[in-house]
């Protein structure tokens, strides 16, 4: 390209957490289950922490953790490996494809927000932590209350998930877009703004309605004013750490940062 693009060209959309499932709460109860199942005590806030990540990364992350390693290595007698790994990534697909259904509704102003964008001329991918198989119950009950974006890429689907771009580099691939500064990512999660970074794109972080704070709608809008500005503010330094280029509080609010990116874009200004 001889100059520099002026316009964007599309959003890249994780799924839970920020499109639906208020809280990322879906796979949460699952590792706590999981790792339950083969006598470890792991916390919420434990599981939470590799949260956007493969799930096979994930379990592998959470058995480092040295309290489950060193409840592993009582309970089993050996240390957690990577064959601990795999057999509990074949136990832990069903385990969140049961609930994952029960986690599906759209994140309050998500499906505006993505017709809204549509109509600016946007395409509009997709990238997730979750695999084809738990994909593949929850692509239908999206795409029943109107969203079905233009491409998808499960964790699985390559050599290497998040914080990697290569799921990016195929979302570029499959919707036509480039280069990496016309493409916004949208992600709750760290290792999800690390992937948007790594491929050159914008990024915006969602404090509340995802991992970064954690709770589901009810639990969030029963907090006062000041309970929810503390999470906010944690949930935000959390998310800026990472490197996200702009921090919301969720995908209702994002159109006033594609128009400030688009403005930057025209003053010639890349990520």
């Amino acid at each position: 390209m001889t100059s520099k693009p002026t316009t964007l060209g599309a959003v890249v959309f994780d799924w839970a957490g920020t499109i639906l499932d208020f809280g990322s709460c879906a796979p949460m109860g699952a590792f706590v289950r999981l790792f339950e199942k083969f006598g470890v005590e792991l916390t919420i806030a434990e599981a939470r922490g590799p949260m956007g990540m493969a799930k096979w990364d994930h379990i592998h992350a959470l058995g480092q953790l040295p309290r489950v390693a060193a409840q592993w290595q009582t309970v089993h007698g050996t240390p957690f490996g990577n064959a601990d790994v795999d057999h509990l990534y074949e136990v832990f697909t069903p385990m969140n494809a049961a609930v994952v259904a029960d986690f599906a509704d759209f994140i309050p102003g998500a499906v505006a927000m993505v017709d809204a964008l549509r109509a600016r001329g946007l395409k509009i991918g997709s990238t997730t932590g979750y695999n084809r198989p738990i994909m593949d119950i929850v692509t239908p009950i999206a795409a029943a209350g109107g969203y079905v974006p233009d491409n998808l890429v499960c964790a699985g689907d390559l050599a290497a998930g998040r914080p990697s771009p290569l799921m990016m580099y195929r979302t570029f691939a499959d919707i036509g877009v480039w280069p990496p500064s016309r493409v916004v990512k949208v992600d709750d999660t760290g290792v999800g703004i690390e992937e948007g970074l790594n491929a050159g794109t914008w990024t915006v972080g969602l404090a509340i309605s995802g991992n970064a704070v954690g709770l589901p709608l009810a639990q969030w809008e029963a907090l006062d004013a000041a309970q929810q500005a503390v999470l906010r503010q944690a949930a935000t330094a959390k998310l800026k750490a990472a490197g996200a280029h702009y921090v919301i509080d969720s995908v209702a609010d994002l159109m006033p940062v594609i128009e400030d990116i688009e403005a930057k874009l025209k003053q010639g200004i890349t990520p």
